[in-house]
C-alpha cells in the first residue's frame, strides 16, 4: 500500500511537469532549445520530498534523499554524491549508517583510505550490525596490510548477514594474503554454490589451485570460466601458460592464439607465439608477431633485431639487411645491431662492409673509454676520500688536492689505450664482428642424403696364395 502511494505520488508530479513551462537555455554548438537537466532534477525531487515529509510516510523521506545520492553515482557526479550523503551525518543512527558506508565506499574508491576509515567507523558505530558497513571497514584495514584484522571484521559481517557475498568473497582474498590457501578455497567453493556463473569466483578458485600446484584442477576450472566467459583473454592466456609448464606444447599453441585473437597486444603472449613459431623452423610466420611487438615497444631494440634475424633465417637476406639498417638508423648506437651488419655484408661481399666496421670499431672504443671513465672514478673517489681524510689538518690543503687531480687525470691518460696516437689507428686489433643470434642458435636440419664412407679393405695387403689363385 505505501509503494502504491508512492507510484501515485510519482504520476502527479510527472503530470504536473508536463503542464508547466520548462527553463530551457540555448546550446551554442547547435542552436538547439535544451532543458537545464540537473536544475529540473534537483527541483522536482525537491518537492517530491517535501510532500512525502507533510505526508504519513515521513521515513520514506530518507530514502529519497539516499536514492538521489545514488543517482548521482550513476550519472558519474561523485561530488554532488558526496554532498548529498553528507546532510545525514546528523540524521538518525539508521539513515546516518547507511549515508556514511556509500561514503566510505566513495572515498575507498579514490584511495583516500584514512576519509574511508572515518566514515566506515561513524557507519559501524550508527548501526554494528550493518554488514556492508563491517565490510568497508574490513576493507579498509585490509589496505592498510593487517590482514587478520580485517578478517575479523568480514566473519562479523557474515555473522549479522550469512548472505554477504561481499564479505565472503573478501574473506577468501585476506586467506590468499596470509597463505591459508585451504581455507581460502573453502570460502570461494561456498561462494560458487550461491553464484554459480561468477567469472571472479571460478578464476580465484582455479588460483587457488594454482599456488596448491594442482594444474590439472586449476586447468578445469579455467575450462569452466572461459565457458562463462568465452572471450577473457587472461583467461586464455592463463590456460596456454598451464598446458606449457605440463609440456603439452599444441594445447598451449590453441589457447595462446585464441588469447591473441582477443586481445592481440599483451606482449607476453605475443612473444610466446613467435619464440613457438621459432621452435618449429617456421620463422616466417613469427615475423607478424615480433612486428607487432615493435609496434607496441618501438623504443625496444630486440625486437626489431628478432624480426631482423628471421628474415636471415628464412633466407631472405636482402630483406634481413634492409630491415638492419632500418634499425641502425633508428639505434645508431647499438653495437649488435652493427656486428650484424659488419656479418651480413662480409658474407653477401658487400662494399658497405668498411663503413660499418668503422662505426662498429669506434662504438666499442666509446664502450671502452666508458667502463674506464666509471672505472676511474670509483677508484679515485674511494682514493680521494682517504686523502681527504688524512689531510684534513694540513695547511697546503689546495696544493694536495690540485696534485690529486693532476695525478688523476694522468693515471686517466695512461689507462687509455693508445692515447698519443691518433683516433682511427690507435688499434690494430681485429674488429670483433661476432654476435649472438636473439633467436638463439639455429637448429641443425636432419642428414637425408649424406654419403656413407666406404671402409678399405682390410685384406688389401695379403698376398694370395697359389692355392686360392683360379686354375
Amino acid at each position: 500500500m505505501r509503494r502504491m502511494n508512492f507510484i501515485i505520488l510519482r504520476i502527479y508530479y510527472l503530470r504536473r511537469r508536463e503542464r508547466e513551462r520548462k527553463p530551457v537555455h540555448k546550446d551554442p554548438t547547435n542552436n538547439i532549445n535544451m532543458p537545464k537537466q540537473n536544475n529540473f532534477f534537483n527541483a522536482l525531487h525537491y518537492r517530491c520530498v517535501e510532500v512525502v515529509k507533510a505526508s504519513q510516510y515521513v521515513e520514506l523521506a530518507n530514502d529519497l534523499e539516499i536514492n538521489k545520492a545514488i543517482t548521482y553515482l550513476r550519472q558519474k557526479d561523485f561530488n554532488q554524491a558526496v554532498e548529498t550523503l553528507k546532510m545525514f551525518e546528523k540524521k538518525d543512527s539508521r539513515v546516518k549508517s547507511a549515508a556514511a558506508t556509500n561514503l566510505s565506499f566513495l572515498y575507498y574508491l579514490e584511495n583516500e583510505f584514512a576519509q574511508a576509515s572515518s566514515y566506515a567507523d561513524l557507519a559501524v558505530n550508527s548501526d554494528r550490525y550493518n554488514p556492508s558497513a563491517l565490510t568497508n571497514k574490513g576493507n579498509t584495514v585490509f589496505a592498510n596490510g593487517d590482514y587478520e584484522k580485517a578478517a575479523e571484521f568480514y566473519k562479523e559481517a557474515l555473522r549479522n548477514d550469512s548472505s554477504c557475498t561481499e564479505a565472503l568473497y573478501n574473506i577468501g582474498l585476506t586467506y590468499k594474503r596470509l597463505n591459508r590457501l585451504d581455507e581460502a578455497l573453502d570460502c570461494f567453493l561456498k561462494l560458487h554454490a550461491i553464484l554459480r556463473n561468477s567469472a571472479q569466483v571460478l578464476y580465484q578458485i582455479a588460483n587457488v589451485y594454482e599456488l596448491m600446484e594442482d594444474p590439472n584442477q586449476a586447468i578445469e576450472w579455467l575450462m569452466q570460466l572461459i565457458s562463462v566467459v568465452p572471450t577473457d583473454s587472461r583467461a586464455l592466456s592463463k590456460l596456454g601458460e598451464l598446458y606449457d609448464s605440463e609440456g603439452d606444447k599444441s594445447q598451449a599453441f590453441q589457447y595462446y592464439y585464441e588469447s591473441y585473437r582477443y586481445f592481440p597486444s599483451n606482449i607476453e603472449v605475443i612473444e610466446w607465439l613467435g619464440a613457438y613459431y621459432i621452435d618449429t623452423q617456421f620463422c616466417e610466420k613469427a615475423i607478424q608477431y615480433f612486428e607487432r611487438a615493435s609496434l607496441i615497444q618501438p623504443t625496444q631494440v630486440k625486437w626489431q633485431l628478432m624480426v631482423a634475424s628471421c628474415f636471415r633465417r628464412s633466407g631472405n637476406y636482402q630483406k634481413a639487411l634492409d630491415t638492419y639498417k632500418e634499425i641502425h638508423r633508428k639505434f645508431p648506437e647499438n653495437v649488435e645491431c652493427l656486428r650484424f651488419l659488419v656479418r651480413l655484408c662480409t658474407d653477401i661481399g658487400l662494399k658497405e662492409v668498411q663503413e660499418y666496421a668503422t662505426k662498429l670499431k669506434r662504438l666499442e672504443k666509446m664502450k671502452e673509454i666508458r667502463e674506464q671513465r666509471i672505472k676511474s672514478g670509483r677508484d679515485s673517489s674511494g682514493g680521494s676520500r682517504g686523502r681527504r681524510e688524512g689531510s684534513a689538518g694540513s695547511g697546503d690543503g689546495q696544493n694536495c688536492t690540485a696534485s690529486s687531480k693532476g695525478e688523476r687525470l694522468s693515471a686517466k691518460l695512461r689507462a687509455l689505450p693508445g692515447t698519443n696516437e691518433p683516433y682511427e689507428s690507435s688499434s690494430n686489433k681485429e674488429i670483433d664482428a661476432s654476435y649472438v643470434d636473439p633467436l638463439g642458435p639455429q637448429a641443425e636440419r636432419p642428414k637425408t642424403a649424406a654419403k656413407k664412407r666406404i671402409d678399405e679393405d682390410d685384406f688389401a695387403d695379403e698376398e694370395l696364395g697359389d692355392d686360392l689363385l683360379p686354375e
